[in-house]
């Protein structure tokens, strides 16, 4: 029966044999790699040439002073990205889709979709020539009398530029999502709302975010579940001496570590921690959402 459903169908299955190649080589064969986190690992030994260590690094880990200190970055920027960014596209999406100009509504999305494609090295050069001391933003304080501020040596602005700078470069490529599931709203749902007397707010608190509603709790479920992953490029490019005390991460503190010192066990058990919170975080969430008979399983 499976035989002859794969002859029936072989164009999609030899469609969806780039993916499945990209998850086994890119996910799932490096899973392997984890037990390193159990060695002290020697790069021209290999694995089966490291000794075994049982769960020494973890504990290395755990009572290392600076991984609580990264861990509390982390976890703080994670969660201000989780409260601000999350949110952005859907705003976006409900804004978009409120536009009756089609050519505006196709001008502004790709205004929007635009940053996306920029490297985080090209949008980390723009953040800084932007709150440059001779910058657009200083110029602006200029005008009001204000003295120039260096924004990314001083601590108190770092978190709230990585996360301005994060939804400005991703909220219009994570509106496609949602401006899909709009566009699968039947539209008689709405002629109905009319001739009951909603305006346009209550049409979109009672029919588009309904609708809405389990794309919404599958991607933040997958949001979730990459909770402490944000991203090495973003910090990498945006962080300064000045500022390491509030953005240096679980990534940036791998890459010194791991990259540049040579501790690949160290950093792999950093890497199997974050990858079990991540799991656990998604288990809990996804538990909460069943109750609302949705979920990822």
């Amino acid at each position: 029966m499976y035989l002859a459903n794969m002859r029936k169908h072989w164009m999609l299955y030899l469609m969806a044999l780039p993916g499945v190649a990209f998850y086994l080589v890119f996910k799932y064969v490096p899973l392997a790699g984890s037990i390193i986190a159990f060695q002290k690992y020697q790069i021209f030994k290999g694995i089966l040439g490291s000794s075994w260590v049982g769960l020494d690094n973890f504990i290395y880990l755990f009572t290392y002073q600076d991984f609580y200190h990264v861990l509390r970055n982390t976890a703080v920027i994670a969660l201000y990205q989780l409260i601000f960014g999350f949110p952005a596209p859907i705003i976006l999406a409900l804004l978009l889709n409120e536009l009756r100009v089609m050519l505006a509504k196709r001008v502004i999305q790709s205004v929007f979709y635009l940053p996306h494609f920029l490297s985080w090295v090209v949008v980390g050069g723009i953040v800084f020539e932007l709150l440059a001391s001779q910058g657009v933003v200083n110029s602006i304080r200029g005008w009001f009398g204000l003295e120039p501020v260096l924004f990314m040596q001083e601590q108190a602005y770092f978190r709230t530029i990585v996360v301005i700078s994060g939804i400005w470069k991703e909220v219009g490529w994570g509106t496609i999502i949602y401006l899909a599931a709009i566009a699968g709203i039947n539209p008689n749902l709405y002629e109905v709302a009319v001739m009951d007397g909603a305006n346009r707010w209550k049409q979109t608190l009672h029919i588009t975010l309904p609708v809405m509603f389990p794309t919404i709790l599958v991607l933040f479920l997958l949001n979730i579940g990459n909770f402490l992953e944000l991203g090495f490029d973003q910090i990498f490019n945006l962080l300064t001496p000045m500022t390491y005390s509030v953005g240096d991460i679980i990534e940036t503190y791998v890459y010194r570590a791991g990259v540049l010192q040579g501790q690949y066990s160290v950093t792999t058990a950093i890497g199997l921690f974050q990858s079990v919170i991540g799991f656990a975080l998604l288990w809990t969430f996804n538990r909460l959402a069943r109750k609302t008979e949705q979920g990822l399983w």
